[in-house]
């Protein structure tokens, strides 16, 4: 029996080298494992390592579309979620999660080297990929055919964000960039945070005060106060959050890395890659939000909205990463790293509307300012070893081992509501003389939460090659392991301004004024607490998860004309999901059958098949199919409600919701040609039994509730075009050294739901108004395109990159309005990058070249809208 040979010899860790080499346009020799080869790149930067890329997309069994460090770099993406939007048939939402294929992020695995991560989004179970810098990414994967060793849970695909690895040769260098915004140019309003905000980490200035937290301690909430200990309570409150306007500093960041390889009597290498990078931004914006809509004949009105939103949102961010690795003769390697991220939002809201009870007839407006700070945090550690023994017929073994913890701190949210009356009938609302806190709402709302998430996932695989006559084979058997906990605290305190005797108390625009400790020590008082604790029972809970997966995979040559790969996977899913009443720390559900719903429980068998025809040595064909299933998140299967940072209109779960079975449909044509030149044309079909959907509740004076569900069916279908072409073919010249590449995804969906149905099982009593009706955040087109310059002399390069979405369902209708659609963002990007030397980089990027702005509309009404602004930075790198 002799070791077959691998009809595709470039290997993953060949490619990635090759990658980061080819940018010189020189030639470059990657070794990997068993196979030493020289790669001569010639063409242009991109096209260099694109052909890499595609030589390793080329090589999968299974439809799969690569995104290389190069490729990122050369779009200017500054994150994985950012760097992403640009694979062919991905959308981005919220700036932190993909949509595949029109699919929701529920949809979409992700992993880390093939490692499950923790998430510290306390409302999905996906990790927010704008956590992940591009600085650290050697490159992305997205799996849209399903093979038996990925996870079962898998609808759109599986993105594997790949870290940078041990280089071959010693690696140093340093970047820092600095940038703005023409949304930054003018005042924007900020507040007193901590003095360690540039840090990323609250300093204890918005934390609860020690005084409340060893009431919540020992379960002795802030309930039957007597009016001295709630004034004496609040005193402790940090009550300086009011809003000032202040000029916007420059964004700024700043990268290093250091990494060298090490041979030793010719069988042992050793390496280490360190990698830090640091980055500070702010965004204003200016938005409109509309919440209630009333019909009166064809004329469509808001009766809440705000019409006045001034938003400045700080954010710092920074990682770690550390890889160090030991390989033996080519046949054995060992590889830990520790990643370690931090991503810290502080925003501050400033907005001026009315509801149906406050209203311009009578005079009034309503004027409230959100302070939202989150610190999310990522620490995984992974080690993995690859094992190649010869004398067992080149039986080789994989395995790996990752423990990661997420949190999420937000150590002190607050919200202000102002009454803004026009005393003097002029039309115009004075913020500062005109505004008083009203005895008729609640005046403050603090909220302080954390989330842990910490989860542990271990694998091995064993494959054996086997050659017979005209058949290559190859066996693949394995094993994956996950475990994951998850644990949220919430607590929440209001300031009620009916504790106050005299309206006069409550006169003025500054919330720290009003409230301060002169003003509480002179107050006369009602019999009314002025702290109210308002934290409610699944404010807290705990949440389990278990998979346990066994698999088996055959990949099988035949005459090197077709390739038949498949097999079947075992999947064992456990989870449970349980809130509890902070007060009583006891499980929040009073009904025994409703407590058998929080627990989950299913096994199955998930098998899949590819098939590919090599119609020639550069094109082939290929065929696949899959089951797979989608399972609801952690929170959607309490009753317990959470605020959708998306949409920001909370959210309702629902105990007993069923899972979504799919059935994966793909077929694609690949042409891969000379320079690196390709196209590729795809048809997909996606047929989901019982696909998780959400539906509204009517408003009472405020957003709608959304409710978890479950349709009755649904459908995904499509065609996916993807092409690389230099355009030498339009003349000589400067067409020597244009490119074009891109990528269009056209397709369309259905879900059929059944309104009584989703009454029995939600409780919803609204009518839906499309019961038919295309998936939520389904897009119908998406493109994708680049125009790409190199200059002979290899010193210039630029990128010219448009990206476009179709309209998709944000928020379904209900009561006979229809559904509300997140219109197209039509995004044109311009990179700029100059090579002055061997060493250094200079890189200027101008991104939103339209100044497009978001917008979510229905009926031609517009329910929301954000601008963007057009940003601009310029950076330098040096590599020594």
């Amino acid at each position: 029996m002799k070791k077959p040979a691998n009809r595709f010899p470039l290997k993953p860790l060949s490619l990635a080298i090759l990658a980061s080499v080819a940018a010189t346009a020189a030639p470059a020799i990657a070794q990997e494992e068993d196979v030493i080869e020289e790669v001569v790149a010639t063409g242009t930067r991109l096209k260099g390592t694109a052909t890499a890329v595609m030589e390793e997309r080329k090589n999968q069994a299974f439809v799969a579309d690569i995104m290389g460090a190069e490729q990122i770099s050369r779009t200017g993406d500054s994150d994985a979620a950012s760097a992403l939007r640009r694979v062919t048939g991905l959308t981005l939402v919220d700036g932190k999660f993909i949509y595949v294929r029109g699919l929701g992020e529920r949809y979409s695995s992700t992993q880390l080297n093939g490692l499950a991560v923790p998430s510290p989004d306390p409302t999905r179970n996906v990790i927010p990929l704008d956590l992940f810098p591009a600085s650290i990414i050697e490159s992305l994967s997205v799996q849209k055919s399903y093979s038996p060793s990925m996870p079962a849970s898998f609808g759109g695909g599986n993105v594997d964000i790949r870290l940078k690895t041990i280089p071959s040769d010693f690696v140093f260098n340093m970047q820092g960039s600095i940038g703005s915004n023409t949304n930054n140019f003018d005042d924007a309003y900020t507040y007193s945070g901590g003095s360690d905000d540039w840090m990323g980490e609250d300093d204890g200035t918005r934390a609860v005060p020690a005084s409340i937290a060893e009431r919540w301690d020992e379960k002795n909430f802030l309930d039957n106060l007597s009016q001295d200990e709630a004034v004496s309570l609040l005193k402790d409150v940090n009550r300086d959050y009011d809003p000032r306007l202040e000029s916007v500093g420059p964004d700024f960041g700043a990268n290093l890395s250091l990494g060298n390889s090490f041979d030793y009597n010719d069988d042992w290498r050793f390496g280490f890659l360190a990698s830090v990078g640091y980055n500070k931004d702010t965004d204003v914006s200016e938005e409109y939000i509309g919440e209630q809509p009333l019909r009166n004949g064809d004329e469509i009105r808001m009766v809440r909205f705000f019409d006045e939103v001034d938003t400045t949102e700080a954010s710092v961010k920074w990682s770690t990463l550390l890889n160090v690795g030991i390989d033996y003769n080519r046949q054995h390697r060992i590889d830990y790293s520790v990643v370690v991220l931090n991503d810290t939002r502080d925003q501050i809201q400033e907005r001026v509307g009315n509801t149906a009870n406050i209203t311009l007839s009578d005079n009034q407006r309503i004027r409230e300012y959100n302070i939202q700070y989150e610190e999310r945090k990522l620490f995984t550690n992974q080690v993995r070893g690859t094992h190649t023994f010869p004398e067992l017929g080149f039986l080789g073994f994989d395995w790996k081992y990752s423990l990661g913890r997420s949190l999420r701190d937000a150590p002190g949210n607050m919200n202000a509501l102002f009454l803004l009356e026009d005393d003097n009938l002029d039309g115009i609302y004075d913020k500062e003389t005109e505004s008083s806190l009203s005895n008729s709402f609640t005046a403050a709302r603090y909220t302080f939460q954390e989330l842990h998430d910490r989860v542990e996932n271990y694998g091995y695989n064993f494959n054996l090659p086997y050659t017979i006559d005209k058949w290559e084979m190859e066996f693949k058997a394995g094993g994956n392991f996950m475990s994951k906990f998850r644990n949220a605290e919430n607590r929440r305190f209001d300031v009620n301004t009916r504790a106050f005797e005299s309206s006069d108390d409550l006169v003025g625009s500054q919330f720290a004024d009003i409230v301060s400790d002169s003003v509480l020590d002179s107050a006369t008082f009602t019999n009314v607490p002025i702290l109210r604790d308002t934290t409610i029972a699944g404010d807290d809970y705990a949440a389990a998860q278990k998979v346990d997966a066994y698999y088996f995979e055959a990949d099988l040559f035949f005459d090197n004309k077709w390739r038949i790969s498949g097999g079947v996977r075992y999947e064992d899913f456990r989870q449970a999901v349980v809130p509890f009443d902070p007060r009583t720390n006891q499980i929040d559900i009073a009904d025994d059958e409703d407590r058998l719903q929080l627990a989950f429980q299913e096994d199955d068998l998930y098998p899949a098949l590819a098939l590919t025809y090599f119609m020639e040595n550069d094109m082939q064909l290929r065929f696949s199919y899959g089951e797979t299933v989608v399972r609801p998140d952690l929170r959607e299967v309490s009753s317990a409600t959470y605020i959708d940072p998306l949409t920001e209109f909370p959210i309702g779960g629902t105990p007993g919701i069923r899972t979504t079975a799919i059935k994966n449909y793909d077929v694609r044509w690949e042409w891969y040609r000379e320079a690196g030149n390709n196209l590729s044309v795809g048809l997909f079909y996606k047929d989901m039994t019982d696909p998780i959907e959400s539906v509204q509740s009517p408003a009472q004076d405020g957003p709608p509730l959304v409710r978890i569900a479950n349709a009755e069916s649904g459908e995904l279908y499509g065609v996916e075009i993807e092409f690389l072409q230099g355009l030498e073919v339009f003349g000589d010249g400067v067409w020597d050294n244009l490119f074009l590449s891109g990528n269009v995804t056209l397709s369309d969906s259905e879900i059929q739901l059944d309104f009584q149905k989703i009454v029995e099982q939600t409780g919803v009593s609204a009518a839906i108004t499309n019961t038919e009706r295309r998936l939520t955040g389904h897009s119908k087109y998406v493109v994708n395109m680049q125009l790409g310059y190199d200059s002979d002399n290899g010193e210039h390069s630029a990128s010219l990159v448009y990206n476009v979405f179709g309209p998709r369902i944000l928020i379904p209708g209900i009561d006979f309005f229809d559904d509300s659609f997140e219109q197209p963002f039509h995004s044109l990007d311009l990179v700029y990058k100059y090579y002055p030397d061997f060493n250094t980089t200079v890189t200027l990027k101008v991104q939103n070249m339209l100044d497009q702005e978001k917008k979510i509309e229905f009926e031609d009404t517009l329910l929301r809208s954000e601008t963007r602004g057009t940003a601009f930075s310029l950076s330098y790198r040096y590599d020594f």
